[in-house]
């Protein structure tokens, strides 16, 4: 049997975004839960996606053009600014070996900044098998007391030298990052394209987020089906429970040790977590009611494979072998409720 998977439900907008400013406020009663106000509810305004620019553009086919990039061993020249050198140090204070000093086969990138200053430029020029000492000093606020501002020597051994071959931007490249795109024009096109989707996605979600958070503030439960949130909280606690013995410890201890809670404020936090999952679901269902909106089954498929993507799941089969299909529909009719709540929803500018 699955066990039920807890969620605080995260909503995926599936329609475009209706600012409606002259939707009349609603609210609702039932003999569970009061809801002052959800149909034309009013939230702060939230700024919209920034225009895509070329250079963003740019800038993006860059960094994919770096995440791309192959390692090359170099073996007919000295060390250059931007390889990484594989290298053996040894540090010295007062002709002493210190704590933390040395190291083998280290890779370090020429002008990333890792070591006191002086240190990585020392290495430039060097080829492979050379070995020098390099008398360096430590900053004076180094920050360990024991090294501030003290001299010292490192004897250092270049064994490898590498650099990062990054791919030409032309019609190959393309066809091997792209499924749709043959040419660089055509991919330009298309990155500007998700770089667009990507923002509209940010922002229809922080906007839906904003949303439902006022109308559960909104909201008002009269009274909490005990066996649903008894359900969540025994789940939640036996979990830990469950890691405590994992670790060979007492329930009791593990509390202490790694949430620094007693049992009583641990589990009065568990309780105020299921209680508002709890929440959820029952505004969820109540405007669900309300409003008439239903998930059929064509709208519950697209809504798995939402969530599916949303989740980071391989696929819908994934997802459904990780969630029971009660949770799952729990979750696409939430999803159907924030798109209806945002589409009815007022911004109102702080401006």
């Amino acid at each position: 049997m699955k066990k039920k998977m807890i969620v605080l439900l995260t909503g995926i907008l599936a329609a475009s975004i209706i600012l409606s400013g002259c939707a009349a406020s609603k609210g609702l009663e039932t003999d569970d839960l009061a809801i002052s106000m959800y149909k034309g509810v009013e939230v702060d305004a939230v700024d919209k996606p920034e225009e895509v620019t070329d250079e963003k553009v740019d800038e993006t086919i860059e960094a994919t053009l770096q995440a791309n990039a192959t390692t090359k061993e170099i073996t007919d020249r000295a060390v250059q600014k931007g390889d990484t050198a594989t290298i053996d140090f040894v540090g010295k204070m007062d002709g002493e070996e210190f704590e933390g000093g040395s190291s083998t086969d280290y890779p370090l990138e020429i002008g990333s900044g890792q070591f006191i200053e002086g240190f990585e430029d020392s290495v430039v020029g060097h080829e492979i098998g050379d070995t020098y000492d390099w008398d360096g000093k430590f900053p004076e606020d180094f920050g360990n007391e024991k090294f501030n501002g003290k001299d010292v020597v490192f004897t250092i051994t270049v064994k490898g030298i590498s650099e990062q071959e990054v791919p030409e931007l032309n019609d190959e490249f393309v066809k091997s990052v792209s499924e749709t795109s043959k040419t660089v024009e055509d991919y330009k096109k298309e990155v500007k394209k998700q770089l667009e989707e990507d923002g509209e996605k940010d922002y229809n979600d922080k906007l839906s987020q904003e949303v439902w958070k006022k109308v559960l503030e909104n909201t008002e439960v009269k009274k909490y089906p005990q066996d649903e949130v008894k359900e969540i909280s025994d789940s939640l606690i036996e979990q830990y429970k469950s890691a405590a013995d994992y670790y060979g410890m007492t329930y009791e201890d593990f509390l202490e040790e790694q949430m620094g809670s007693s049992v009583e404020d641990f589990e009065k936090q568990v309780d105020d977590a299921a209680k508002y999952s709890v929440k959820q679901d029952m505004v969820t269902q109540a405007i669900a009611d309300k409003e008439k909106i239903k998930l059929d089954d064509k709208t519950y498929e697209k809504q798995l494979k939402q969530m599916a993507e949303t989740y980071g799941y391989e696929d819908v089969d994934a997802l459904k072998e990780a969630a029971s299909e009660e949770d799952l529909k729990d979750i696409a009719l939430n999803n159907l409720v924030k798109d209806w709540l945002t589409e009815h929803c007022i911004q109102v500018s702080s401006k």
